[in-house]
C-alpha cells in the first residue's frame, strides 16, 4: 500500500558491461524513490559512494512517501559520508552522480521530484514524445551550451565522461531539483551514461514505445547498450505512472512494482523548482 501517492509499476536492471570488471553503479527502485547513482573512483571508492546514495534514499521507503525536504536531507547526508570516505590509495577521490525521480506530494497532488547531479540522465515519455528532463553536468555539455560543439560531436568527444558536478570527488555537490505533476501514462526512464553513450535518444524512444511492460523495455535497452559495445557500467530504470489521484480521493492506492535484478533542469519542462 502506498499512502497518498501515485500507483506505479517499475523495473530496473544493472550490469558491469562488457569491459569493466566492477559495477560502480547503484540503483534504488523502491517506492517512492527511483534513482541511479554512477560511482567514480574505482573499486572500493566509486561503488561505495554510489551505494551510500541508494542506502540513504532507501530510508524514504519507511515512510512510504517522498518529501522534498527529506530527499534533500538524505542527499546532504550522503554527500557528508562520501566526503569522509577518503581514498589515499586511489588516483581519484570517491564520488558519484545522482539522477532520478522521487514521488512526492505537493498541496495534495502527486509530483515527480526530479533530482540530478552529474551526467546520469532522467527522461520522461509522455504522449509518445521523449523529453530529457535532466541536463548533463559535464564539460562537453558546457561546450554544447556555448555553441562550440554539436550534440552529435559531443557523443564521441574524448572528454565526454568528465563531469563538472557530483557528490564527492571534490566537485560541486549541489543537485538540481525540479517538480513535475504526475500525469497518467507518464513513463520515466532513469539511466547511467553507460546507456546514453551507446544508444541514441531515437533508439531509446523506439524501445520505450515498443514495449508496454517496463521489464521488457528495460531489458531491451540493456541489450542494445551491450550490443553496441557495453564499454561502461549500464543501469536502467523504467517507471510507469498508472494513476495520478487528486486530493480528496482515497488515502491509499495499490502500488504494483515489477522488481528486477538489480546542471540544470530542462527549461522547457513544465514544472517548477521546489
Amino acid at each position: 500500500m502506498v499512502p497518498s501517492g501515485a500507483a506505479v509499476v517499475s523495473a530496473a536492471i544493472t550490469s558491469a558491461g562488457k569491459v569493466r570488471r566492477v559495477n560502480e553503479d547503484s540503483v534504488i527502485e523502491r517506492y517512492p524513490a527511483f534513482v541511479v547513482a554512477d560511482g567514480m573512483g574505482g573499486h572500493d571508492a566509486g561503488d561505495v559512494a554510489s551505494g551510500i546514495v541508494t542506502e540513504e534514499l532507501a530510508a524514504l521507503e519507511l515512510t512510504g512517501q517522498g518529501d522534498v525536504a527529506a530527499v534533500k536531507r538524505r542527499l546532504a547526508a550522503a554527500a557528508h559520508r562520501i566526503e569522509r570516505l577518503g581514498s589515499p590509495g586511489h588516483k581519484q577521490a570517491a564520488g558519484t552522480t545522482v539522477s532520478g525521480v522521487v514521488v512526492v506530494m505537493q498541496n495534495g497532488e502527486p509530483y515527480w521530484l526530479v533530482v540530478n547531479l552529474g551526467d546520469s540522465r532522467t527522461y520522461r515519455m509522455a504522449r509518445g514524445a521523449l523529453e530529457q528532463l535532466s541536463v548533463d553536468h559535464s564539460e562537453v555539455q558546457e561546450l554544447v551550451d556555448l555553441g562550440r560543439l554539436s550534440p552529435a560531436a559531443a557523443r564521441h568527444h574524448p572528454r565526454r565522461n568528465v563531469v563538472t558536478r557530483a557528490l564527492g570527488a571534490g566537485a560541486d555537490g549541489v543537485p538540481d531539483y525540479w517538480l513535475l505533476p504526475i500525469e497518467q501514462g507518464d513513463r520515466i526512464l532513469v539511466c547511467s551514461d553507460g546507456l546514453t553513450s551507446e544508444v541514441s535518444d531515437t533508439r531509446i524512444a523506439a524501445a520505450l514505445a515498443a514495449h508496454a511492460d517496463p521489464q521488457r523495455a528495460a531489458g531491451t535497452l540493456m541489450a542494445a547498450a551491450l550490443a553496441a559495445g557495453g564499454r561502461d557500467n549500464i543501469s536502467v530504470i523504467v517507471v510507469d505512472a498508472l494513476v495520478a489521484p487528486t486530493s480528496g480521493e482515497a488515502d491509499t492506492v495499490e502500488s504494483a512494482q515489477d522488481l528486477a535484478p538489480a546542471t540544470r533542469p530542462n527549461p522547457a519542462a513544465k514544472g517548477h523548482r521546489p
